[in-house]
């Protein structure tokens, strides 16, 4: 039964800053969206290569129309994404929002999750009516945007820690991918993580698997593009059927959380794992309780968990991790898959990072 609101007692003041907040968050949900009609458009690239801009300016050297750039640049100048000069009626995008917006070779740049959280929230009527039935929706039934913005938002962080912290931290695997091992990266997507792997170790093979063809195809131009693609080869397959091996090396980055069947994935992975090799999982730091979750990282992970990750698993099978799923919860599918050791070996305020072996 609801309770009647005129029973209760109302702190006008929690009231009103609950409204406040609600609308800041119209606001950040707009945002989004422009955001990412920015990023297309090229709008931070040119306010970082040529300094302050007028609205005249901006739409001049981008081709584009006054009039939509000119509530474009109010609307990312109250997010704080860029600064105005009331003097002279230009707007700039600072340098440290510059490695953020405009630079895809940085490790802070982030325009891939603004993609990634467009793309899902297209998804929404489905995902309602998931919540109804218990349906599931698969990955690649999603907007096209999902895929490209997961390999942009991913890479920067795969490319500062990968091949620097996360693999030193395996047991003798950096030492093996050195002087030369076979690599499976299971659920590859566009592949961003197998190239960094490949132009860090040049002396070791890798094959990427995907059960998205269009991401195998991109993956496969990715290879080619960075001059790895004679030792870089990629296959639609399943986590669960894909062929070769025995690897020294089998990861799963930021996907095992999506699959139906995790068990059986790493099931596979203890198959075709070479003797003493490893298996890489990366997964989202995510709280070991509920509450633990209550923060702006945890929010996102939730969010994201709910509109994709949920969804893809039940279509796939009948497990569901999500991202918000607990260390336990790991080291219990690794044991049911035949792993005897499940370690987190290093870290990072967005991921953790752990190591499987038999």
């Amino acid at each position: 039964m609801i309770r009647p609101l005129e029973v209760v007692k109302v702190d006008d003041e929690k009231l009103g800053a609950f409204v406040h907040k609600a609308v800041g968050e119209f606001g950040v949900t707009l945002s989004a969206a422009l955001t990412v009609i920015g990023d297309k458009l090229g709008l931070y690239k040119a306010l970082w290569a040529a300094g302050p801009l007028t609205a005249e300016e901006l739409a001049h050297q981008t081709g584009t129309v006054e009039t939509y750039i000119r509530p474009w640049l109010v609307n990312q100048a109250a997010a704080g994404n860029l600064t105005y000069d009331a003097k002279t009626g230009r707007y700039e995008l600072p340098a440290e929002h510059a490695l953020a917006l405009a630079d895809d070779t940085s490790p802070y740049f982030v325009l891939g999750g603004y993609q990634v959280v467009t793309a899902m929230i297209k998804a929404e009527p489905r995902i309602r009516e998931a919540f109804r039935t218990g349906a599931g929706m698969l990955w690649g039934e999603h907007d096209h945007n999902l895929f490209e913005g997961t390999e942009r938002f991913f890479r920067p962080g795969y490319a500062a820690n990968l091949a620097g912290s996360w693999i030193p931290a395996l047991t003798g695997v950096k030492e093996k991918l050195e002087k030369g091992a076979r690599v499976a990266d299971v659920g590859c997507g566009h592949g961003a993580s197998t190239v960094i792997m490949a132009e860090a170790f040049p002396r070791s093979l890798f094959w990427g698997f995907d059960n998205h063809a269009p991401s195998i195809v991109r993956a496969r131009q990715a290879a080619i593009e960075a001059g790895v693609g004679d030792r870089v080869s990629f296959e639609v397959a399943a986590a669960t059927t894909y062929s070769g091996g025995p690897y020294d090396l089998i990861a799963f980055f930021d996907c095992l959380h999506d699959m139906g069947d995790p068990t059986g994935a790493l099931r596979r992975a203890a198959e075709k794992l070479a003797k003493d090799g490893s298996v890489l999982i990366v997964e989202p730091m995510a709280g070991e309780s509920e509450e633990e979750n209550f923060s702006v990282v945890g929010r996102v992970f939730a969010g994201a968990s709910a509109l994709c990750c949920t969804p893809n698993a039940v279509a796939s099978g009948n497990t569901v991790l999500g991202t918000i799923a607990t260390e336990a919860q790991f080291r219990a599918v690794a044991r049911e898959a035949g792993f005897t050791q499940l370690r987190r070996a290093t870290e990072t305020p967005f991921n953790r990072i752990f190591e499987a072996r038999r």
